[in-house]
């Protein structure tokens, strides 16, 4: 079982910068994909990105790509989201998932663990 917590949300005006993490403790090994997901109030959660063990590209949702890189420090097990130049429609909720399986979107798939989420708002 993997534990994850986040950090590094809060109120950014738009067009400002927050970057995401996301430690991972625990059964780490067998996340060959680790990632986000948002879900905002009345809204269904949606995949941002993800990335993987083996070096294959990370994925990203087309909403978010030229202002999010997703990034992963292997020796510390964190993963970050770097968000840049945001948008008020990027307020949300934000998870950080892994998991050894995929969804047939790219996203890491939702039977994996998850943390407790850390809230983005954007004015």
């Amino acid at each position: 079982h993997v534990q994850l917590v986040e950090s590094g949300g809060g109120s950014v005006q738009a067009g400002g910068s927050l970057r995401l993490s996301c430690a991972a403790s625990g059964y780490t090994s067998n996340s060959y994909c680790m990632g986000w997901f948002r879900q905002a109030p009345g809204k269904e959660r949606e995949g941002v990105a993800s990335i993987f063990t083996g070096g294959s590209s990370p994925y990203s949702t087309d909403s978010v790509k030229g202002r999010f890189t997703i990034s992963k420090d292997v020796a510390k097990n964190t993963l970050h989201l770097q968000m840049n130049n945001l948008k008020p429609e990027d307020s949300a909720r934000y998870y950080c998932a892994a998991s050894n399986r995929l969804l047939a979107s790219g996203f890491c798939h939702t039977s994996g663990s998850w943390g407790q989420g850390t809230q983005v708002t954007v004015s």
